[in-house]
């Protein structure tokens, strides 16, 4: 296969959103289409790149720098893809245009355009192209299928109900909760809900068949019956170290060493997810009164977006600490999970991460901040069972009890038995044969018919 698509000089052409989310799973994508043979372009902002380096096969094309990252940096999620979508559309049709016609120069057809929903964009100035697209869901099903829904839930009152009614479960979406359903912009939701339904060419989607098998067909039928590539987990197609776009304090996985197998908890919020002052302090407690090991992410931005120093934390809380507890400002998540020493994972239920710990079989406390994250954690803890929820306010002894729960307790040890036992389904659907692996082929099928298309039209011209 990989022989043939050299012969044909088949190129895909990546346009990721340029958040941390949502670059490295379409960098994944980009490993993956290679291995079966595709040349790779990324068109990529400076915001957040990798660095090239650390990906020879790709070539990348910067667009124009029109954004400074300080304004998208200081804006809410959606107010930095609203704010995105209205700098990039025309510097994105320039360096579209620019690659079709070096290709063009050089005999080589561009197969399609991957690209992310949440550029409301981009179908125009494909079809402008004549280029195929496929989209990328970087999320859950279960998410999309959500978002899908809001409309219903809305007019079905789930919206307007009390504080005290929150508990009550979504009957259109088990096992959901109300206090699961998102608050924020539900236009911007909407706008991005509309886009992933004009992928009506594919859409490639970062989970496998045994996690998320009984949505995809409801999944695809939202999207009118577009061909779903489940092609996941992701980043098994990818170098465990891709480094560039973040610092990462590999000094962790030499504190890692030094701890007992199963002893750790890993805690990370991810890029985006900022806490109060006192939530960051009951955290801190939280974690020294459990007794248990921890290596916990302090990102520059967590407290209410601003800088966090070591100040910040109390002298009696480093003393109380000292030689169980870790602190970086970044940590190589993926080698952290596969160290034998970690046993727990404190995330705050982004889909990356979750994808991640049950690739390495760790379960999870979840501890979700906006978006799809409070859906991934609900079907952590109530449909796979592999994770608990953090589902009280941040109060140091809740921490304490949850920690001890995950860390110690007969709970804790039902969890990892389970995240185990998909930690190897996950691992089998990449392997020949599997789930995963026959996606992967079935879309370079698919990428290759447009190829084939394109060069029908050459010689009929």
């Amino acid at each position: 296969m990989a022989n043939q698509v050299n012969k044909l000089g088949c190129r895909v052409v990546l346009y990721p959103q340029p958040l941390v989310g949502h670059i490295t799973p379409m960098l994944h994508i980009g490993n993956a289409l290679y291995s079966k043979g595709f040349s790779v372009t990324l068109i990529q902002t400076r915001l957040h790149s990798p660095d090239p380096d650390a990906f020879p096969n790709f070539t990348f094309h910067y667009i124009d720098e029109t954004l400074w990252s300080a304004e998208v940096l200081a804006s809410d999620p959606w107010e930095k893809v609203a704010l995105l979508n209205k700098r990039f559309m025309v510097p994105f049709r320039d360096s579209l245009g620019r690659i079709l016609r070096d290709a063009s120069s050089a005999e080589e057809s561009v197969a399609c355009l991957i690209s992310d929903p949440l550029w409301d964009f981009v179908a125009a100035i494909a079809d402008e192209f004549d280029l195929p697209r496929l989209g990328i869901r970087t999320g859950g099903l279960l998410a999309f299928v959500m978002y899908e829904s809001l409309p219903l839930l809305r007019q079905k009152g789930y919206f307007s109900l009390q504080e005290n009614e929150q508990e009550a479960e979504v009957l259109e979406i088990p096992p959901l909760k109300v206090k699961d359903l998102p608050t924020e912009n539900h236009d911007a939701i909407a706008v991005t809900v509309e886009e992933s339904k004009s992928y009506r060419q594919g859409i490639i989607c970062n989970t496998f068949k045994e996690l998320e098998g009984s949505i995809l067909d409801q999944y695809s039928r939202s999207l009118s019956n577009a061909p779903i590539f489940p092609i996941g987990p992701l980043h098994e197609y990818s170098p465990t170290s891709m480094g560039g776009i973040l610092d990462q304090d590999h000094s962790s996985i030499t504190w890692l060493n030094t701890q007992a197998p199963k002893s750790v908890l890993y805690v990370s919020f991810g890029t985006l997810a900022t806490i109060t002052k006192e939530q960051f302090l009951e955290t801190a407690w939280g974690l020294a009164q459990s007794k248990h090991p921890f290596l916990w992410v302090v990102q520059p931005k967590l407290i209410n977006g601003s800088d966090t120093s070591d100040h910040e934390l109390p002298k009696d809380f480093i003393t109380e600490v000292s030689g169980r507890g870790y602190i970086v400002t970044w940590a190589p998540q993926r080698e952290v999970l596969a160290h034998p020493s970690v046993g727990g994972f404190w995330t705050h239920s982004g889909w990356n991460s979750i994808i991640e710990s049950i690739s390495e079989g760790v379960p999870m406390i979840c501890f979700p901040f906006f978006g799809d994250q409070k859906v991934n954690a609900r079907v952590v803890s109530d449909v796979w069972k592999i994770g608990l929820q953090l589902e009280k306010k941040t109060e140091r002894r809740e921490i304490e009890r949850v920690i001890h729960r995950l860390m110690v307790e007969k709970e804790g040890e039902e969890l990892r038995e389970r995240v185990g036992a998909l930690k190897e389904k996950a691992h089998s659907s990449l392997m020949e044969g599997g789930s995963s692996y026959r996606a992967l082929d079935q879309l370079t099928d698919h990428i290759l018919s447009f190829c084939r298309a394109e060069n029908l039209r050459d010689e009929t011209h």
